[in-house]
């Protein structure tokens, strides 16, 4: 009886931890969705990992790409959090977004723990649902 009630307090606190990073990460993606909105780039760059740092080098950079290969982000029109994953030790969140013209789009975030909390590590558009009749 004390190893289920140890491994369903486990749970429990696994779950809690797991519902802090959620509130977390879309805190964080939701908070670089609206910079990019305000087209405060720093902000938004703020949001980005070391990683995506180093590749991109500058914020000017990195709002170009936005701009131009996701303008979809860079015109979020409104946003919704779909589920959070663990994919092979990686948290991916996905992202339904509409743009300034009313397309949707599902894209998939991943995030990464730093010591500044949780950041963008990376997004990929995925391909749109098919829709049926």
């Amino acid at each position: 009886m004390r190893v289920l009630a140890f491994i369903f307090g486990f749970w429990l606190a696994a779950t809690a931890s797991f519902a802090q990073d959620a509130d977390a990460i879309e805190s964080v993606i939701g908070n670089q969705l609206d910079a990019f909105n305000d087209r405060d780039v720093s902000e938004a760059w703020q949001y980005a990992s070391p990683n995506i740092k180093r590749l991109f080098g500058t914020p000017d950079n990195f709002g170009m790409m936005v701009q131009q290969g996701y303008p979809m982000v860079w015109d979020n029109a409104d946003v919704r959090f779909l589920e959070l994953r663990d994919v092979a030790g990686n948290l991916w969140q996905k992202v339904m977004v509409r743009d300034a013209q009313g397309g949707l789009h599902i894209l998939d975030y991943q995030m990464v723990e730093t010591a500044e909390g949780w950041q963008i590590n990376g997004v990929q558009l995925l391909p749109a649902p098919d829709v049926g009749a």
